[in-house]
């Protein structure tokens, strides 16, 4: 599947809602280090969806000079029954200060179809400027990276907000700033491949690209407990549709209380 890790992460990390000084330095209180997810990546064409890939995020805790902090792997790799089609290896890399929470390291490293890039940002919080292979950039206060933002989002209290509220992001991807926002639709309760869930339902706006087409067409459930975890994603795409599901965890800070039944 083409571009495999790219719609995971667009489509994971489009639940972030870092947005401006109000939440700089939030405290975590959703997860831990050791803590593992693991997403099936489910792809349409015809209205029949096929298991196409395999992502999985994983928190160990290490130390950036003399900083703590948060290393969060994200890996992707399409199925073996594709790889003939299209092979993805691709792994992205965050290294999130555990006292503000955030980046000071972000690292892409993607192989898809023979297409191979290498991505190293430093983030300087104390200039607001992003060091990349190309340059320095300079980038707002509270700025997350693709993985980061994932992370950072789920400490917010989600509770804070009513249906239809907007909350506005800032991200650094490919030596650009994107002021994106997402649209909190409220709390449902989601049938996923894993099992059934008490969740908080969110509509992201999307810039348009090769991938998706633009505006508040994706839709992201994570759960309705302390850990706020993704637990589904769908969206369109410019051929056919996507649907991301968490299929494993290990590790949770909390216990998962949102499941109201497996399978």
């Amino acid at each position: 599947m083409k571009k495999l890790i790219a719609i995971i992460c667009g489509l994971i990390s489009s639940i972030s809602l870092t947005a401006g000084d109000d939440f700089c330095g939030i405290r975590n209180t959703a997860f831990q280090s050791g803590e593992q997810l693991t997403y099936n990546v489910f792809y349409s064409v015809v209205g029949i969806y096929v298991n196409a890939g395999t992502a999985t995020f994983t928190t160990g805790l290490e130390h950036v000079g003399n900083r703590p902090v948060y290393h969060v792997v994200a890996a992707g790799t399409s199925n073996s029954n594709y790889d003939w089609i299209f092979k993805v290896r691709d792994r992205y890399e965050t290294y999130i200060d555990t006292a503000t929470l955030q980046p000071l390291k972000f690292i892409r490293n993607i192989d898809e179809g023979g297409y191979k890039k290498y991505e190293n940002i430093t983030f300087n919080a104390q200039t607001n400027t992003a060091i990349t292979n190309t340059g320095v950039f300079k980038i707002p206060t509270c700025i997350q990276d693709v993985i980061s933002a994932i992370y950072y989002a789920r400490n917010i209290n989600f509770n804070a907000y009513k249906p239809g509220d907007k909350v506005p992001f800032d991200m650094f991807l490919d030596n650009e700033i994107y002021h994106l926002y997402v649209r909190y639709m409220g709390k449902e309760v989601v049938k996923t491949k894993y099992g059934k869930f008490n969740a908080i339902k969110f509509k992201p706006l999307l810039l348009k690209g090769t991938i998706f087409e633009g505006g508040e067409k994706m839709t992201v459930w994570v759960s309705d407990d302390a850990n706020h975890i993704p637990l589904r994603v769908e969206s369109p795409i410019a051929v056919g549709s996507v649907k991301v599901d968490m299929m494993r965890y290990t590790g949770l800070r909390h216990p998962l209380s949102s499941l109201l039944r497996w399978k």
